[in-house]
């Protein structure tokens, strides 16, 4: 069965921050040509994901990872697409080649196919990989249908229905929000990072601002890293502060939210001084990326007091 304490948070939101989708419009993405015998199931690329992740908004969308020569593919994809006919608009099929879409693969940190996540409100919800039987995926939809609902994701995309609250449009960004939001589109951190840095001069309690600017960090930081190279360098080098730093920025962006706390508390544990101070802050700004209510926030909290008290 599925695991009862799905959740959202978990990774950096995966669409870096863009901008709002308004919920009334189906993206482009969802107008291309079925990838299957529904409106409601899509053929991903690179270019066509961050639409789909605006559309999370408003409906879960479930992306399977895939290979074509797979028959495991194959059978798991057969009742995915089965029951986002049966869903009927509430939920998205994203068929992704994990071949040809490997920027995809590597978000997910996709190890084989077939592997299914969800994506809802921008954040990756892990369902499960390999092949089950169909009753079992199908108890993993219903969990995933359940957690949207939870977090206010209850629209659909069919043209037929009855809009509700949640199609409302949202009200415009403030100034500053909307040019690092553009800044974003453009692909340029920095820019975005100056933008929320004004809008928390002018309003230092403003959260958007302060996890929009971490967000906007971390994505800069981890841009142009090789995974490979930097987990080698965090395993040789225990006690190297930008080594250990970068290893829990892969962890957090993966979803291994816990993994990149103690990683980074350990560190604060083992050392003094200024190194003990710089990993102090950046604990603080992963703690915004998460969230500070989620409760690996709460239990980092106090491992962090008893590590530096």
């Amino acid at each position: 069965m599925p695991p009862s304490n799905m959740n959202l948070r978990g990774a950096v939101d995966l669409s870096a921050l863009k901008a709002r989708a308004d919920a009334a419009a189906r993206p482009a993405a969802a107008r291309q040509p079925a990838a299957g015998p529904s409106p409601y199931i899509v053929e991903v690329t690179e270019q066509t994901f961050p639409q789909l992740v605006q559309l999370s908004a408003q409906v879960p969308v479930v992306v399977n990872l895939r290979a074509t020569y797979s028959e495991q593919s194959t059978q798991v994809t057969a009742v995915l697409e089965a029951a986002a006919v049966e869903f009927d608009g509430r939920m998205l099929l994203a068929n992704v080649d994990l071949q040809a879409q490997p920027q995809i693969a590597q978000a997910f940190q996709a190890q084989g196919a077939p592997t299914v996540v969800a994506v809802v409100k921008g954040q990756p919800v892990p369902l499960f990989e390999g092949v089950l039987p169909d009753p079992q995926i199908r108890a993993y939809l219903d969990e995933l249908m359940k957690v949207a609902e939870a977090n206010g994701v209850t629209g659909t995309l069919n043209d037929g229905a009855q809009p509700g609250p949640a199609e409302a449009e949202e009200p415009p960004l403030p100034p500053l929000h909307q040019e690092a939001f553009d800044a974003i589109e453009r692909g340029d951190y920095g820019a975005a990072a100056a933008a929320y840095r004004r809008a928390l001069a002018e309003q230092p309690a403003d959260a958007d601002a302060k996890a929009g600017l971490a967000q906007v960090e971390l994505m800069e930081r981890i841009q142009d890293l090789d995974a490979a190279d930097v987990r080698q360098r965090g395993a040789d080098e225990p006690d190297a502060l930008e080594a250990q730093l970068a290893v829990a920025d892969l962890d957090l962006t993966g979803g291994h939210v816990e993994d990149a706390f103690s990683r980074v508390v350990a560190f604060i544990s083992r050392t003094s001084g200024d190194d003990r101070d710089a990993a102090r802050k950046r604990l603080l700004e992963l703690f915004d990326v998460v969230g500070g209510a989620d409760p690996r926030v709460t239990k980092a909290r106090s491992a962090l007091a008893r590590a530096l008290f």
